[in-house]
Order: C-alpha cells, then structure tokens, then sequence
C-alpha cells in the first residue's frame, strides 16, 4: 500500500473526477488553507450543519436517532456550544477508485484551538459529500469557518483491488448529498 502524492491526488481529479470541485494549489491567505497539498488534500466544510443540543433532552442513539437533538444552522460562521459538537459536509464531492482508502485528520489550526474532526475512512468506490464530525473540547464556545479547511485527507492504494467494494456491497451512506445522520 503506498502514500499519494500530490501528483497523483491532481491526475486523478482531473482525468476521473476524483475531487470536485477540485483546487490544485494550496489557498492560504486570509483562510484556513485548502486545496492540494504534499500527500494530501485539505478538505473544506460548507455553510450547512447539524448542531447538538439537550433543550429536548434526547438521547442519542445510532440505532434510533431522535432529530430533536438537533438544531439545523446555515451560514459562514458556525458556532459549536461548549463540550458539544456539529455534523457538517464537505464542500468536495468525492468518487473513490477501488484500490483506494482514505484517512481524514483534521488540521492543526482547529486542534490547537480544542476543536476536534473526525471522519470515517472513505472506503473503496464510496462517492459523495463527506459528512463530519466536528467536536468543541474546550468550556467555551467554537467558530468553524463554512468554505474554509477543516481536516486533510490522505489516500492509500493498495497493490491489488479489494474483492468487495463499498458499492458492491450497495453502502447505506453511498452518494449522499447532504449531511447525512446514523442509519442501521
């Protein structure tokens, strides 16, 4: 299995739609950067979110998630509540080859400020608006820039194609469009 480099995370988003829209340079002045870097692409999160509440005193559960427990927010700056978290999407729509996985991190000017992403691997084949996961640590509240980065991802390929593909096996968040919330 071999890192990407920047060369090829280029090739492969503008010959296979890999990224779209898709940005070959690193964009850093005045913004949280994004765009193709080294070994990597720098991802950025949209206007729209999802952010968590108690006013309803839900319960949250993956098996039988309970809307109430959310409050629907659009706009360039989001603020996260103390000690609670947003959902959000990617700006990228992304179309994973099959002999490819994916890692997310989230970048270091959200860590250091306690803010902390987390994605799921893009598995083989898996396409569409990425759906993350942004947690405030910290007692105060947070500000997560829409159209800004947010976490880079990295791709892996392997040195043979997997037998069963995430849209072989017909993936319950395959092409999602939108911020999409736990399905069972």
């Amino acid at each position: 299995m071999g890192l990407k480099s920047d060369r090829w995370i280029t090739q492969m988003a503008k010959e296979h739609r890999m990224i779209e829209p898709f940005v070959d340079a690193q964009v850093r002045q005045g913004v949280i950067s994004y765009g193709v870097s080294s070994y990597g692409y720098d991802i950025r999160v949209a206007d729209e979110f999802k952010i968590f509440t108690n006013l309803n005193s839900a319960i949250v559960d993956p098996k039988a998630f309970d809307m109430k427990s959310m409050v629907d927010f659009r706009g360039d700056v989001c603020t996260i509540p103390p000690n609670s978290f947003a959902l959000a999407r990617t700006v990228e729509y992304f179309r994973i080859p099959r002999s490819v996985l994916t890692l997310c991190v989230g970048k270091s000017s959200y860590a250091r400020c306690g803010i902390i992403v987390n994605v799921t691997p893009f598995e083989p084949e898996w396409e569409g608006f990425v759906t993350l996961e942004v947690s405030n640590t910290t007692p105060l509240p947070a500000r997560i820039y829409a159209n800004e980065g947010i976490a880079q991802v990295i791709f892996l390929e392997a040195d043979e194609e997997c037998l069963v593909s995430y849209a072989d096996k017909k993936g319950k968040y395959q092409a999602q469009q939108t911020i999409v919330l736990p399905k069972v």
